[in-house]
């Protein structure tokens, strides 16, 4: 597989070879679906909490003598069994992190690259740079190279005056090579890379 690779006005300056075991192999969308899990779990705060009969408010009296009232047999008013009591097996704060063999998640990385190639929405320039740090220009560049509501820019390591002009633009998000997850890939319409960035990718998976 061979992809164009284009300037900044959009002018063809080259090309660069993809390997067919790194960017066409078969789409396992199984294993896509288990690193997406594994990274939304991961950043679950886990900070939701419920008050057991230790934690609720109330006093540790008993309500009324153990026999001859005629009432239930209850020993505090914290029992989960009363309005205002402790809750049982409640959530509690707890991490919801995992992890996945690394296998999987290249292969994860490997077929959502794959998915999107297939797609056709994949553009690769030769390098992403900045004179300033200025939005506007920024916005015009992505403009240029087909940029859409859901952008993802790619690089080895990222400019640091395009990173500043294009990090707050609504719909684009810039991550570098070697953070680059499956979630990223599956969660965008457009993806440019620079050529830079793929052949580190290709190197990395293959």
């Amino acid at each position: 597989m061979k992809l164009n690779v284009i300037n900044a006005n959009s002018e063809t300056v080259g090309s660069v070879n993809l390997d067919d075991a790194v960017f066409a192999g078969a789409i396992k969308t199984d294993v896509i679906w288990e690193s997406v899990v594994r990274q939304n779990a991961s950043e679950r705060r886990g900070t939701h909490m419920t008050k057991n009969r230790a934690l609720v408010s109330g006093t540790g009296k008993k309500p009324y003598a153990q026999k001859g009232t005629g009432r239930p047999q209850v020993g505090s008013s914290r029992t989960p069994l009363w309005r205002h009591g402790g809750t049982v097996f409640g959530p509690q704060p707890r991490s919801y992190n995992y992890s996945i063999p690394k296998k999987v998640e290249r292969g994860a990385l490997r077929a959502a690259l794959a998915a999107k190639l297939k797609e056709g929405v994949v553009v690769v320039v030769d390098e992403l740079k900045a004179a300033e740090k200025k939005t506007k220009p920024a916005v015009e560049l992505l403009k240029k190279l087909g940029a859409t509501s859901k952008t993802l820019v790619v690089d080895v390591k990222l400019d640091d005056n395009f990173n500043a002009s294009a990090r707050n633009i609504a719909g684009v998000t810039l991550v570098a090579s070697g953070k680059l997850t499956a979630r990223d890939v599956m969660n965008t319409t457009r993806i440019i890379a620079t050529r830079a960035a793929v052949e580190r990718l290709q190197e990395v998976l293959g």
